[in-house]
């Protein structure tokens, strides 16, 4: 079975950046994505990658993001976040499933992380 695993939340001021990684286990998974979700709203797709290096990330937040794959491990993932503020608090989840193209709806994730606090104070 496939374990999905976040790590690099935090709390950061405006302006500020994090670096949040996502590892998945048990199988090589093709694609991995991340999510977030403020309570009581619906979750949103931030930025997803393939196994051939597609990616598409969210509109509203392209420019301030980067995912990449590790190179000398393909099943994590890492997303760089910068010029943070305070909108964009909120649990950040990772998701993972085998796939063709790099998506960024929660439906086509069957394998989801437990998730990782971001905290932005302005």
């Amino acid at each position: 079975e496939v374990q999905v695993v976040e790590s690099g939340g935090g709390s950061v001021q405006a302006g500020g950046s994090l670096n949040l990684s996502c590892e998945a286990s048990g199988e090589y998974i093709s694609c991995m994505a991340w999510f977030r979700q403020v309570p009581g709203e619906k979750r949103e797709g931030v930025a997803s990658i393939n196994g051939d290096g597609q990616i598409k990330y969210e509109d509203s937040l392209k420019g301030r993001l980067t995912i990449a794959r590790d190179n000398n491990n393909m099943n994590i993932v890492r997303l760089q976040m910068n010029n943070l503020q305070p909108e964009d608090t909120a649990m950040y989840y990772c998701a993972a499933d085998r796939c063709r193209a790099a998506t960024l709806f929660d439906w086509d994730y069957a394998y989801w992380g437990q998730g990782t606090r971001v905290t932005v104070s302005s």
